[in-house]
């Protein structure tokens, strides 16, 4: 009875964000690491078929091109980072919910340039330089209100706020929020495959993405939870490294496309689009929902790492500096050194 009451109390403090104990077996230890790799597939597939199920919807409505470019892709493609974030901070589990933030934005520079720059140099756009300086604004305030506590509703309204007023500066040709391409959302219907056309198929595509991307993120905060004790280390640890690697996944894809067919802006912008995305967007919305207290080894460490990248970024895409073999490579050791 003893033993079973002291189980209890261990597994209760898990909800607040404290380590639980190790299970010690290792069959134990590779279904929670199963759990994880698990929670990310159904993330991205979920995310894949809700962003196919809107689209679909979009068009049967009739809803102008632009509104679904600036909404559904821009944000549906960004679903798993927002699930994943929601469901950490609803579990007590905040250091997930930002480290996946942090973290992605990272690995977005660092690895998502990185590996195309090896196989074609990639060189800022004049563009690009305007929205290069967006987000590293954006990464400053990020980061300024980290500093000054808790994110809570004023931050995230904030942070939200500032994700509406670039879209609009976007729909008015302002190109703010990079990343999202007016010119390709004309056509984004009849270039996605694999879209519903019948009522009965985009309902399905839409529940079923839903439902994955539900399962996904309990599946994923389960298995990152329990890795972390494994290791000995914070769940803000490993949502900084394994689950932002994961939900970084499709970026990294994506830029390796652009770069066989030497399309660089490609590239670029869907980095800086995604960063910025991470934080108004999936950073904004879970602080209007839940209070998201920042884990001390994030202001220590990867808050700054993130800082660093985003001027990086900056610099580059300023001087319009191309990033070849030699850079890429050093952009990779850089991430083998931070993780």
């Amino acid at each position: 009875s003893a033993r079973w009451v002291a189980r209890s109390t261990s597994c209760s403090t898990i909800g607040r964000g404290e380590r639980r104990p190790r299970r010690g077996t290792i069959l134990a230890d590779w279904l929670d690491g199963l759990k994880l790799f698990g929670g990310m597939v159904y993330l991205v597939v979920g995310g894949d078929l809700l962003v196919r199920g809107s689209l679909g919807l979009a068009r049967r409505a009739a809803i102008p091109p632009l509104i679904v470019g600036l909404t559904v892709v821009a944000l549906g493609t960004s679903a798993p980072e927002l699930v994943i974030s929601l469901h950490s901070a609803f579990s007590g589990f905040s250091g997930i919910s930002i480290g996946n933030v942090v973290g992605s934005n990272i690995a977005n520079v660092l690895v998502v340039l990185g590996v195309p720059a090896l196989i074609h140099p990639a060189r800022a756009e004049s563009a690009i330089g305007r929205q290069a300086s967006f987000m590293f604004g954006i990464s400053l305030v990020f980061a300024l209100l980290c500093l000054l506590g808790p994110l809570g509703l004023l931050h995230g309204g904030l942070l939200v706020g500032l994700l509406v007023t670039g879209m609009v500066l976007t729909a008015r040709g302002g190109v703010a929020m990079p990343g999202i391409d007016l010119e390709e959302a004309e056509v984004e219907f009849e270039r996605v495959l694999g879209l519903p056309h019948e009522l009965p198929g985009i309902v399905l595509f839409i529940v079923a993405g839903s439902a994955a991307l539900g399962i996904g993120a309990d599946l994923a905060v389960e298995g990152c939870v329990a890795v972390a004790s494994q290791f000995g280390v914070s769940e803000a640890v490993i949502g900084a490294t394994l689950v932002a690697f994961g939900t970084s996944l499709p970026e990294l894809a994506t830029t390796v496309i652009a770069a066989i067919h030497r399309s660089s802006d490609v590239a670029f912008g869907n980095v800086i689009g995604s960063n910025v995305l991470n934080i108004l967007g999936i950073m904004g919305l879970t602080a209007l929902l839940i209070d998201v207290p920042v884990p001390a080894s994030i202001l220590r460490f990867d808050l700054w790492v993130m800082l660093g990248c985003a001027l990086l970024l900056w610099g580059l895409a300023q001087k319009r500096i191309a990033i070849g073999r030699r850079m890429g490579s050093a952009f990779l050791l850089a991430y083998l050194f931070y993780y």
